[in-house]
């Protein structure tokens, strides 16, 4: 009987895990992150993964640190087969990568070697990308870098978001690994070598990634807005204080107006110019210490301290 160490975080890896153990794999430990304070109320909460484990009746452990650190050792003492990731949030260490017999497999939502790094999805829509995809590799020492072993493509809609994404990539995800892991226990499996002048990367957001930037096309803004809903959302600055963007629509417009500017209040949006002729309208939006609203709600309520010819910085 195979023995795998499942390793994995969030709400993209409870279905593979799921999978895993209703596929009838024995899973000898569960490795997630430690449990986060989360809300205002700072409310200590486990990670997706670890809900799931506990569900299922499997052994948890959660490193804060795994390099160095006694779950490490607990994990190479229990001698796994197979190491499968998926979203984990730490890199491997080489010691833990040269246990496993059967090697340490990873599920990468993106299209290897493109958008190598931990928000390939975020950065897929940023970029206004069409179609991206899961890959299932072995881990190495570099990161994001070793041996495909297969690939799934999956659509991006216009309208998509990181969110819709992130279910739709979790789904592909686990098919495909179900459908690649006999082939991987067998060893049977073809692998291929990522191009490495084809390497893209996409690292974790950084605060200044979610700042909007009025001077880009219309396009590139609501890319930017999508690929960061539903977390950690696009925020823009006007009068000195910083207003969430949910949502947006994508406007045509002629009007000759500096980038940020507020060209026109309607009941249910507000259109800012951007640096072409595709205007910004937000429809979904949060003003400094007030909670997320609908563009509708604020024009009706708060919205008449901000007026047309008024600009976002």
């Amino acid at each position: 009987m195979t023995n795998i160490v499942f390793m994995g975080t969030p709400e993209f890896s409870v279905s593979v895990l799921t999978m895993l153990h209703d596929e009838g794999h024995t899973i000898s430990a569960v490795v997630t992150q430690p449990d986060r304070p989360v809300g205002r109320k700072r409310v200590l909460t486990p990670p997706p993964v670890k809900v799931e484990a506990l569900r299922l009746g499997l052994p948890v452990i959660q490193p804060e640190k795994l390099t160095g650190s006694s779950e490490l050792a607990e994990i190479i003492a229990l001698k796994p087969d197979l190491i499968v990731t998926a979203a984990f949030g730490q890199i491997l260490p080489k010691e833990l990568l040269e246990v496993p017999q059967l090697g340490c497999i990873n599920v990468h939502a993106s299209l290897l070697p493109k958008y190598r790094g931990g928000a390939p999805i975020h950065q897929s829509i940023i970029d206004g990308e069409t179609e991206t995809g899961v890959t299932i590799m072995y881990m190495v020492e570099k990161l994001d870098a070793g041996d495909i072993i297969s690939q799934v493509v999956v659509p991006i809609a216009d309208t998509d978001h990181t969110g819709l994404l992130f279910d739709a990539l979790s789904v592909a995800g686990t098919q495909l690994l179900k459908e690649t892991l006999p082939s991987i226990l067998n060893g049977t499996n073809n692998k291929t070598v990522q191009d490495e002048s084809l390497v893209t990367f996409a690292r974790n957001i950084s605060r200044e990634q979610e700042r909007i930037d009025w001077s880009k096309g219309g396009k590139a803004i609501y890319d930017q807005i999508r690929g960061l809903h539903p977390w950690p959302v696009a925020y823009t600055t006007i009068q000195g204080e910083n207003v969430k963007v949910w949502w947006s629509e994508k406007v045509a417009t002629q009007v000759d107006a500096t980038p940020g500017t507020i060209i026109k209040i309607e009941s249910d949006r507000i259109i800012v110019k951007a640096g072409d002729d595709v205007a910004v309208a937000i429809t979904d939006l949060q003003p400094a210490g007030k909670k997320r609203m609908p563009a509708d709600v604020f024009v009706r309520g708060t919205g008449s301290k901000w007026n047309e010819g008024d600009r976002f910085e």
